[in-house]
């Protein structure tokens, strides 16, 4: 498993405690089923139902709560922190063998194995230096789509995250995606207000591989 500042913050103790900071609640898991009830009708429209789907850095998994209550697909999360990984077996978000110790920067997973691969507020915490080969490994892992939940910002910054530097990165994500794979069809896109989703003001795109 590669290693660098930000995996090893988020395996240990720090990552520990965003688990339990992020609890995944009945308003927490609400939330992200209207997001998914949305993205999700805007994926089927071109593309049907995801058979298949992978969460990169799961945490304790209210993403894919929130997909058990809206489609039948094989739910895989990869989660670095050992306790979230717990969890999301513990509570049967996913099994065992479903719930994978790796990072982005390496997912081991065969190509083109996925449906659907996404990340959600996941990207931001990625060194600008991983960057690149963190959504090389997300597009090499997804066989039809692609999506990015995260924090926007028109240029890239460093934010100061919970008192550490260099562990929060804001940028055009979309942008990005579209720089590194410029044959990417993009589907949709959008973005969540926090005062009326609950969700952390996210702005978010779908990518088709097929073009």
């Amino acid at each position: 498993m590669l290693e660098n500042e930000q995996i090893n913050l988020w395996r240990g103790e720090f990552g520990a405690e965003y688990a339990v900071r992020n609890a995944a609640t009945e308003e927490s898991v609400r939330n992200r089923t209207r997001f998914w009830s949305k993205t999700l009708d805007s994926i089927r429209k071109g593309y049907g139902d995801p058979e298949s789907i992978l969460e990169v850095g799961a945490n304790v998994g209210i993403n894919l709560r929130a997909l058990k209550n809206l489609c039948d697909a094989e739910l895989t999360a990869v989660e670095p922190n050992d306790q979230a990984r717990e969890k999301l077996v513990r509570d049967e978000v996913v099994p065992a063998e479903k719930a994978v110790a790796a990072t982005g920067e390496s997912l081991p997973f065969p190509d083109d194995s996925f449906d659907l691969v996404f990340t959600s507020g996941v990207l931001i915490h990625v060194s600008p230096d991983n960057l690149a080969q963190v959504c090389k490994e997300l597009h090499r892992v997804s066989r039809r789509v692609i999506l990015c939940a995260e924090c926007f910002s028109s240029y890239p910054e460093t934010i100061v995250y919970r008192g550490h530097t260099d562990k929060l990165f804001k940028r055009d994500f979309g942008s990005f995606w579209m720089e590194q794979f410029p044959s990417l069809k993009l589907i949709d896109y959008g973005f969540e207000w926090k005062p009326v989703t609950g969700l952390d003001d996210a702005t978010w795109w779908i990518f088709s591989k097929q073009g």
